[in-house]
Parts: structure tokens; sequence; C-alpha cells
């Protein structure tokens, strides 16, 4: 079949997604290299959940699953920002879990449908400091429901750090400077850029000049000659941690729950100058062409049953409440958890960043990295 004959079968639904995406897998293809792409209606069950990889566990969506007889299809992304610009070049997903900061860079790209508050069944059961976080509102409308959050912090070997590097003594500073030169990893994110300016005093680490930015810049490339490397997917610290091949790491709880159940001698720090929160939680696609079965999706990954099982197996911790209610808790307070609404009170919440903003951290980190 040629290209036109293959793509027409199945913009006409004579042919199934997952056919499709294959067929276009084995001749060296894409979504996103075919013009004007749009799926069609399909079937419920079909709905595509774009995010994190795993989350596509059956246990995250438990009563979508009973409604349709089977869990929805997922795509996943490194990034956000690789999220933004498959989108942005065509590929329309039905669900998409971004995380707070990204909020006002795709709603005004156009990427966000305005969420019925009707239709969100747990709304009224989510914390309160994460009900209306930054970002999920704009001009009263609705365009984000919380699911879940954590920490992003440091990471270490309490076997192998210093005392005076450790504990109460804990800084940023771990994963910039030269104490463990060739042993430290970060993220590989514009959180290096926040946290450079944290480590320097500013107060706007979300929104700093040009001035500040220049400033800035010998910090992080400072952090570039010491690091053994930039991190994009989580197995790669928790290989290296487990290992001892890395002394500290910017990370985040699930890598803290997964190490210490391998008895790995592992701390999840809180450093000086302040923990780092994040939110993270569900958006719909304005060419979305499944609403029902979206929202139903939405209900299912917000519920307090997938918040247990989040809370329990990766150590985050879940928008709804009542989520905590079914974890035992003498879980919750060997996962740091017992307080959910202290935890949340005091981090420092990663804020929405503007989009000429952002562009200006992604320059620098680049250019830090590719040794400009």
């Amino acid at each position: 079949m040629d290209t036109r004959k293959f793509v027409e079968a199945w913009r006409s639904g004579r042919m199934s997604r997952r056919t499709f995406e294959k067929g276009l897998a084995a001749a060296g293809l894409g979504l996103v290299t075919i013009p004007g792409m749009r799926r069609p209606a399909h079937a419920a069950s079909e709905v595509l959940y774009f995010g994190w990889s795993g989350y596509e566990t059956p246990d995250f969506h438990t009563a979508y699953t009973e409604k349709y007889g089977g869990s929805p299809d997922a795509a996943f992304w490194a990034t956000e920002d690789e999220a933004f610009q498959k989108m942005r070049q065509g590929f329309t997903p039905d669900v998409m879990h971004p995380c707070t900061y990204e909020l006002i860079k795709w709603r005004e790209a156009g990427l966000l449908m305005p969420l019925d508050p009707d239709r969100l069944e747990w709304l009224p059961d989510m914390f309160p400091s994460l009900a209306d976080i930054d970002g999920s509102l704009h001009d009263g409308t609705r365009y984000f429901m919380p699911m879940d959050w954590g920490n992003s912090t440091v990471l270490y070997r309490s076997d192998i750090v210093a005392p005076e590097h450790a504990g109460e003594n804990l800084s940023w500073a771990i994963v910039f400077e030269d104490w463990y030169k060739g042993r430290i990893s970060t993220y590989d994110s514009t959180a290096n850029v926040s946290i450079a300016g944290l480590l320097t005093g500013y107060d706007n680490i979300f929104d700093m000049t040009d001035e500040q930015l220049l400033e800035i810049r010998p910090l992080l490339e400072k952090q570039r000659e010491n690091l053994r490397f930039y991190w994009g997917d989580v197995s790669e610290i928790d290989q290296a941690l487990a290992a001892g091949e890395l002394v500290a790491a910017y990370g985040w709880n699930d890598s803290y729950v997964r190490l210490r159940a391998q008895g790995v001698p592992i701390e999840l720090g809180i450093p000086k100058e302040g923990i780092f929160t994040w939110c993270c939680g569900l958006t719909i696609h304005p060419d979305n062409q499944n609403l029902e079965a979206s929202y139903d999706l939405l209900n299912a990954m917000t519920s307090p049953e997938a918040g247990a099982y989040e809370i329990e197996n990766w150590g985050f911790g879940h928008a709804n409440m009542k989520a905590f209610d079914l974890v035992e808790d003498t879980v919750l307070e060997a996962l740091g958890l017992s307080t959910p609404e202290a935890l949340l009170n005091n981090g420092i919440y990663f804020a929405p960043i503007e989009g000429h903003i952002e562009e200006k951290y992604v320059r620098l980190l680049d250019e830090v990295k590719a040794g400009f």
C-alpha cells in the first residue's frame, strides 16, 4: 500500500491506530512526519494518554479499565519541552500529564482545552493548596486538574558523602561544586538554571533578568565540568547511585523508594536553601474527539485508589486528600509523607515560567552544555 492510501485508510477508520503506527514505524516514519495529521474519532478504550513513562500501569486507572474493558493507549515523553514541540508539529493526544510550570506556555500555544469543573469528580477533594495552583486557572477558566506532587531534591549516598555535606549541612551546591567531581549528576532541564539562581541568592529564580543569567553562567559551567552526566531517565541515576558510581544526584522521591527497597544507603535530602516541590496533573487537548472517556480517565487517575497506589509504590504525594486515608500510617511515615499539608506549604514550588523567559533559560543551558 502506498503512503497516500495507507494514511487514507487510517483517516477513514478502516485501519486501527495501533496498526497505523506500526506501519509508520516499519516505514521509518512517525505521526509528526505526516502533514496536517489528526486522529479521527476512535473507540473509548483507545483514548491516548501522553505523559511520563510508568503511568500506563493499570493501577493508575482501574475505574477506567472497569468501564471500558481495557487500558487507554499511551505515548511517552522524556521531557515536557519534547512533548510541546511534538504537539506543535501536529501530534494530537487526548489527555496530557504536564506539570504546572508548563501550563502558561501550553495554554498560550493553544494546546489546552478548558475543563468543565462539574465533570471532575474528585476536584472537591484536592488539597486546597493544589486545587487552584498557579497556572491551573486563567481568567476564571480551568485548564488543569492536579494529580500528583513530589520533591525535586538531592539524593545522596549516606555511606560515602562527608558529614560536612550531609544532613543539615546539605546544600544544592553538592551537584555544582567539585567536592565529588565526576561522581555527581543532575536532571537535564532548566531547573538547573533556577537552582543556580537560588545558590546565588536570587529570589526571582523563575523570572531572572539577562544580567542575572549572565552572573550565574559561570556556576552552570562549573557544574558541567564536575558532572559525570546529565540524566534524562531516572533509571540512569538509580543504577549509578546503587553501584556507587554516583555520590549525589538531583532526583525525585520514586528513586529514593526504589533504592531503599534494594538496601542502598540512600537519603532524600532537604537542602538548606530549600527543597523544591512540583505538582503535575491532567489536561485535555483541544482537538480531543472522545471527551466522555477522557474525563473518565482524568477521574480514574485522580481517584483515592489511584493515589494510594502511587503513594505506596512510588513515594510521591497525590493531590487527592482521601488517598492518604487509604495508606497505613507506618508507610506514610517511612516515606516521609505523614504530614502532607506541611510538606506542601513549606516547599519551593516550581512556578509557571513565561515563554520568553523559558527560551532564555533553555538557550543558556544549551550553550553551557555545548561549551560555547
